[in-house]
């Protein structure tokens, strides 16, 4: 008896040509020997090209760099994570990273990824994780999830009353709403008509109130502390 395929469109968000050229060639591998058939309907390098691609595509799964280097060092995949929220999207994110620091896989956990891939187990971890994000489950191999689940537990035993004891100014406000919105610091200071000097000062008074050191941390933490929101 003769199983049908499951044919799953697939978006690579990835600005490296030669590891996307890896993927395609996985995918292909793994569309032979499996029950999945993998088609790839776009490829982007930043995350305006993938939400454009995501609204006129409609993959089921997102393969995602977290840390696009073309636009937003930091926060380029969060920000396709964030926009993601915003759409009437129902297929999967899954994170390929070659980055393992706590904070990024929570924050991108939070935001909505279904798994997150090292990059330097992709060969061995990825069938397995597209699998399991496919049949509707997270992906978390372990040391991964000893990161995500270290953060969310240090998150855990804070106060999350973070609005009473963090004061900040109305415009200190408006940047970090910008910041997790993902704008860049040129964006935001479009957006509030002032300089990028006066925005990376306001950032700076941001982070040391909120005790960090990264726009990453700073996000993570003012969601935490009932700062801000994403749900806007």
């Amino acid at each position: 008896m003769t199983t049908t395929a499951q044919v799953v469109s697939v978006l690579l968000v990835e600005n490296d040509s030669i590891f996307r050229r890896g993927l395609h060639t996985l995918l292909s591998f793994y569309s032979d020997d499996c029950y999945l058939q993998f088609q790839i309907v776009g490829e982007a390098t930043s995350s305006e090209q993938a939400i454009k691609l995501v609204i006129e595509q409609k993959p089921a799964l997102i393969l995602l760099d977290v840390k696009l280097a073309l636009e937003l060092p930091e926060d380029s995949g969060l920000k396709v994570l964030m926009d993601l929220k915003k759409l009437d999207y129902h297929g999967k994110a899954l994170i390929l990273s070659a980055h393992r620091e706590d904070e990024l896989v929570f924050r991108a956990m939070q935001l909505g990824a279904r798994g997150y891939v090292a990059k330097d187990r992709i060969g061995s971890q990825l069938y397995d994780a597209i699998s399991t994000v496919m049949n509707d489950e997270i992906f978390l191999p372990p040391d991964i999830a000893t990161s995500f689940f270290r953060i969310f537990h240090f998150y855990a035993g804070r106060s999350l009353q973070g609005s009473t004891t963090i004061h900040l100014t109305d415009r200190e406000q408006e940047v970090l709403n910008l910041l997790i919105k993902g704008a860049s610091n040129e964006e935001i200071s479009h957006y509030l008509h002032v300089t990028i000097a006066t925005v990376k000062a306001h950032l700076t008074s941001v982070f040391e109130k909120l005790g960090v050191t990264s726009r990453t941390q700073a996000i993570v933490k003012a969601l935490k502390l009932g700062l801000v929101s994403t749900d806007e």
